[in-house]
Parts: structure tokens; C-alpha cells; sequence
């Protein structure tokens, strides 16, 4: 750079900017440096039930549906009317409840086993809950596996 103005750019080597003795050192201290980072280390890992904690995001798991409670209609803040029901899911390290919306409630049923994406960890009245949020998604394992079957099997054989 001179003075504020930007005269070129080129790849560093991240193993360089990691070592200590490198003229760059105070570089990896910068906000935006952090936040890419982190944003790398969010890889889609899957994690366990025993491992979620109150405020983690981008979660992501298969688990087995146990019971799904009867739904509840509510107003939302928005002033909308939906409905909501709480979904007891495990896998083999735990339990968690799963907040489910509208269409959500009627796309599963106990016995099922689901992939949750993108999901976040909070509590609610003590409780740890998942909710998917906008982003988040939860597909039926089971369907799909059926759906794959399903095409195996109609498809002739030569």
C-alpha cells in the first residue's frame, strides 16, 4: 500500500501468516481475519445430541423422532396465527426437544429418522431446545431411503 491506496495484492500462505516469526505477525489480530476463519471452521459437521450447547448455531445431526406433542396454535410477534409442536429426538449420546412450525409438524412422526441442517441451540423455560430458524432444514431419512428404494427397483435390470 501507499499511504491508503492499495498498489497490489497477492496470496499469503496461511502456514506463513501462522508463523510466529514473520513480519505479518499482528496481521491474523484483525477483525476480518477472525471472522473468515471462523466462518472456514464452520464446516457442516455432524454433531451429537450430549455435545449441543445453549447458543451454538449451524447445527447439524441425524436423530430418530421418539414422540411429536400435540400441536398448539399461536400468534406470532408478527401478528400472525401459526402453529407449533415440541418433538422429543435422540440419537445414541442423548435427547433434545426439536421446535417444529406449520408445515414442519405434519412432514414426521415418531419412528422417524431425520437430518437436521443448520439448526440452533437455545433454552426456553430451562429446557435446551433446537430450532431451525429460516435457514435451517430437517429432511425424513426414511422417505428418502424409500424414494431410492423405490427407483432400484422399478429400474430393469440388464
Amino acid at each position: 500500500m501507499r499511504e491508503s491506496e492499495v498498489i497490489a495484492q497477492f496470496p499469503i500462505v496461511e502456514e506463513f501468516l501462522l508463523n510466529g516469526s514473520n513480519q505479518l505477525k499482528n496481521f491474523m489480530e484483525t477483525d476480518r481475519i477472525r471472522r473468515y476463519l471462523s466462518k472456514q471452521a464452520r464446516t457442516a459437521t455432524v454433531n451429537a445430541i450430549k455435545d449441543l450447547r445453549t447458543g451454538m448455531s449451524h447445527v447439524n445431526l441425524k436423530a430418530k423422532i421418539l414422540e411429536v406433542a400435540e400441536p398448539k396454535h399461536v400468534v406470532t410477534r408478527y401478528g400472525n396465527y401459526a402453529s407449533v409442536a415440541k418433538a422429543l429426538i435422540a440419537d445414541e449420546t442423548g435427547t433434545i426437544n426439536l421446535c417444529l412450525w406449520n408445515g414442519q409438524i405434519d412432514s414426521v412422526a415418531a419412528g422417524d429418522t431425520v437430518q437436521i441442517e443448520n439448526a440452533q441451540v437455545s433454552t426456553f423455560r430451562g429446557e435446551r431446545h433446537m430450532s431451525l430458524g429460516k435457514k435451517g432444514t430437517l429432511s425424513n431419512v426414511e422417505i428418502f431411503k424409500h424414494q431410492v428404494t423405490k427407483i432400484n427397483l422399478s429400474t430393469p435390470k440388464i
